[in-house]
């Protein structure tokens, strides 16, 4: 394993508190980046945290505990420079240059795997974006899409076996209101004339199936349209939509399986191209149908029969979810006998943990908070344990093009598709922008900035940084043989000067970076460590010649160089962007 000197500094905190306060040894050492350069590398505010627990003055234990430091032979290697109080007991390190200037050829010899950390041999499931297949991608879709791909790298560059998966909703109303909007399109197409639910999907994309299914099938599914119901006013649209879908099945008989598996299969295809594009993939594609097909769904409901978790009333069958603290029961089979989107759930979710998966992470829609509660009520009344199951909750995408908020809307058609956006501003620019807030924070997308050539388009800023520094290699005639070359430590030595100190050290923090984003499942932190990155390149490469006379300095700088250009490119790579050579 390679050495952490933020873990180093750790243990010998922790020796020194052994020494000082053996009773609070077990306390976690925190070690950060102060917001204020001069006050430091590192920071650590042990001492005020215990300060009350111990009945003692902050700073006269901060005295004690760097006392207690100074007289560790480990300390005295070499790695801090200075070690001092501030405020009202803070403890400030600043780390020696010989410790920031080994972080070069350690990230050269490493390669691709700098910052990657050992297998854990823990499986995850991460199941993102599971959109219903009624309609293409939108750009809310897109924002869960760049969230859950980029936090399932993360994961697995941290050691576990990720398992990525999408949720096909191709079984229930929604489908069912997708086929007979084909259908009435496909019987227009031919002719007829037909009279349009007002919930029916009358976006152009249902016309385009429509006409494929004439294209392909000719009049096969042709009937009466005067068999149809016909609109009353003042009738409720949702009781008229499931008439009309009742009416549509029986008219088709069994060919209303084929129009229904007609419009899944296009809608489908559609949404895996689209995602695929984006740069997108999945290990499994998982089928609601086939819970149905497997009687996965009779049998989950009969273990919480069993278990005394379900009861009838009024001929529906309920889930006791209030024992679980939801605000009320929940309804699993309806009186008709049709079984709930919530039990589907259920039985999806026992699936899960019977394949075995340590963790299993849900990425969803904000709007879904509240079905939190009662999915891990139903897993706890199965006798599993709930917290294995995380919930990332990821909130809406609102566009802005010219200042001007840009209307969004589904069945109405008048919504903007993530592939229309991906067109406008490239996979690049929405891969980086969709994670540049928390996951749980709304996010303004704003169009006319992602397609913005200036250090203003963070994408931009930090894809520029990589370019430059393969521009510097081009212009040095070294192209990437610097990379393959062993840089000793020795030769590191050159870099002295404050801007490349600074550098190093952002370098340095790369691993820990990448761990507390997956731990925290916050894949923005690392859009943010890369700004920084780009940042600090960017103020080097203008203040600093890198291709020097002096062949011994030129050689170290351009050892730097490499080592920024690779740790741009695998943290870009990890949010699923590229990272050109050349802008």
């Amino acid at each position: 394993m390679q050495f952490d000197i933020k873990t180093h500094l750790a243990d010998l905190f922790r020796s020194a508190l052994l020494e000082v306060a053996p009773e609070a040894a077990e306390t976690p050492i925190l070690l950060e980046r102060p917001k204020q350069a001069d006050h430091g590398d590192l920071a650590c505010n042990i001492a005020m945290q215990l300060a009350k627990r111990l009945k003692a003055n902050p700073r006269q234990l901060a005295e004690r505990l760097i006392e207690a430091l100074r007289a560790q032979p480990a300390f005295a290697e070499g790695y801090v420079q200075t070690v001092e109080i501030a405020g009202a007991g803070f403890i400030n390190l600043r780390l020696s240059a010989k410790t920031k200037q080994a972080i070069v050829p350690r990230i050269l010899s490493e390669g691709d795997a700098f910052g990657r950390a050992a297998r854990t041999g823990r499986k995850i499931q991460v199941e993102f974006v599971s959109a219903n297949p009624t309609g293409p991608l939108h750009v809310g879709h897109g924002r869960g899409a760049a969230y859950g791909a980029s936090l399932s790298n993360l994961l697995d560059f941290s050691g576990d076996d990720v398992e990525r998966e999408f949720y096909i909703n191709d079984a229930g109303r929604q489908m069912d209101i997708l086929a007979v909007s084909v259908w009435l399109r496909y019987l227009e197409s031919l002719g007829d004339t037909v009279s349009f639910p007002a919930d029916g999907y009358r976006a152009d994309y249902v016309r385009s199936i429509a006409t494929e299914l004439a294209g392909l099938h000719g009049r096969r599914f042709h009937r009466d349209t005067g068999a149809l119901p016909a609109a009353v006013e003042g009738e409720d649209p949702n009781a008229a939509l499931d008439a009309l879908i009742d009416r549509a099945k029986s008219m088709l008989a069994g060919e209303w399986r084929a129009v229904h598996r007609f419009a899944l299969d296009q809608m489908l295809a559609d949404q895996q191209n689209d995602l695929g594009e984006f740069g997108v993939s999945y290990d499994r594609w998982f089928s609601e149908q086939t819970l149905f097909e497997e009687g996965a769904i009779e049998r989950t409901l009969r273990i919480l029969q069993e278990r005394g978790h379900l009861y009838e009333k009024d001929g529906a069958a309920w889930f006791r979810s209030t024992t679980f603290g939801d605000e009320k029961d929940r309804v699993v089979r309806r009186e008709n006998g049709q079984f709930t989107y919530f039990a589907s759930d259920i039985a999806y979710h026992l699936n899960k943990f019977e394949r075995g998966f340590h963790r299993i992470l849900n990425v969803w829609g904000a709007d879904h908070h509240g079905y939190i509660s009662r999915v891990k009520g139903a897993l706890t009344a199965l006798g599993l344990d709930a917290n294995r199951l995380d919930i990332a909750l990821v909130q809406f995408a609102v566009l802005y093009r010219n200042g001007e908020k840009v209307a969004m809307g589904k069945r109405s058609g008048d919504f903007v598709t993530l592939r229309d956006l991906r067109k406008e501003v490239g996979n690049d620019a929405a891969r980086f922008f969709y994670v540049l807030r928390k996951s749980d924070q709304h996010l303004d997308f704003d169009l006319d900035l992602a397609k913005s050539q200036s250090n203003d388009n963070p994408v931009y800023y930090v894809q520029y940084a990589h370019a430059r520094v393969c521009s510097v290699f081009s212009q040095g005639g070294a192209g990437s043989t610097i990379e393959a070359q062993s840089v000793a430590a020795s030769e590191t030595e050159r870099l002295v000067n404050p801007r490349e100190l600074t550098l190093m050290q952002r370098l340095g923090e790369f691993p820990e970076v990448v761990q507390a984003a997956a731990r925290d499942l916050a894949p923005h932190a690392l859009a943010f460590y890369l700004r920084d990155l780009a940042a600090d390149f960017h103020s080097y490469y203008n203040a600093e010649r890198i291709l020097v006379e002096d062949a011994s300095l030129a050689k170290a700088r351009l050892a730097l160089c490499a080592a920024t250009r690779r740790v741009l490119a695998s943290g870009l790579g990890l949010l699923g962007v590229s990272a050109p050579q050349r802008m």
